[in-house]
């Protein structure tokens, strides 16, 4: 990009960042961009722009492979049911020593790095996320019942980037592995955020799964039926597509699905004009 395109991106931008100034944005980080270190580096700095230009930035992520790899080094077997982990005490142990330590920690000095302030936290500390058995065939995979978001303010207001780790709690001290999209959508809500990206391995929702040029820029909540019934919304996207219609019926005005594989797609997404994915409204 030369000076003149950078000055005119500047120009594009203001408006959104006028729209977005103080107000808060929560960022679901997950697919390729967690695991190409390129991008992974590029999204960690990005956050730090949109920080640093006055937006409150909260970062929730998951895990998946890397919880996989764990348990396969530790000589445990992943098993799944209906697409998700079934998991046990060991296994939920597992997760909450990976994604609060390892990746949650990995993240945190990354945007301190590119000159932010951040610190790691987990669904546990502050009691964040509380949960219940989602089903007691998978284990401790959590259902949320409560967020108190009380911790997150705190460190928005101190000008830090809260990540959070998805890992959730109950009242016996049980330790839950907690899916991350839904995660992000019950914490969006709580915080009464102004938009929610969820960050993705495609272009967004795709009117045909085969041809990455059929994006389908804007979907009304109202319009999600007709989608499902025709086919266009199906299979894993159905579970995404609930967390988007979710969040916007606990208030988030605008729900993104974006390609996390796609450099600066959050910068595109939140500051300009035409975006990179598709955007949900109620």
């Amino acid at each position: 990009m030369n000076k003149q395109n950078q000055a005119e991106f500047l120009i594009e931008a203001m408006p959104y960042i006028k729209k977005y100034f103080n107000k808060i944005l929560v960022v679901k980080y997950g697919g390729n961009a967690m695991i190409d270190e390129d991008l992974k580096s590029s999204v960690m700095r990005d956050l730090v722009v949109l920080n640093l230009l006055g937006i409150k930035v909260v970062l929730v992520h998951g895990g998946g492979p890397e919880i996989s790899e764990t348990i396969k080094k530790m000589g445990k077997e992943s098993k799944f049911i209906d697409g998700l982990r079934y998991t046990d005490k060991e296994t939920a142990e597992i997760v909450r020593m990976v994604l609060a330590g390892k990746i949650n920690k990995t993240l945190v000095d990354l945007i301190c790095r590119h000159g932010g302030k951040s610190i790691g936290i987990c669904g546990q500390d502050g009691h964040i996320i509380k949960c219940e058995m989602q089903d007691e065939k998978l284990g401790y995979v959590g259902k949320i019942v409560d967020i108190d978001t009380t911790l997150i303010t705190d460190l928005l207001n101190l000008g830090y980037v809260p990540v959070v780790s998805t890992v959730g709690y109950d009242d016996e001290g049980n330790v839950y592995n907690v899916n991350a999209d839904t995660a992000a959508a019950a914490i969006a809500g709580a915080l009464g955020a102004e938009s929610l990206i969820l960050m993705t391995d495609i272009r967004g929702l795709l009117e045909n799964k085969d041809d990455p040029e059929s994006l389908i820029k804007k979907v009304f909540v109202s319009d999600i039926p007709g989608l499902v019934k025709q086919g266009i919304i199906s299979g894993g996207m159905i579970p995404k597509i609930e967390c988007c219609k979710d969040a916007i019926r606990r208030g988030v005005e605008n729900v993104f699905i974006t390609d996390g594989r796609v450099y600066h797609s959050i910068l595109i997404e939140i500051l300009s004009d035409e975006g990179s994915g598709t955007m949900f409204n109620g």
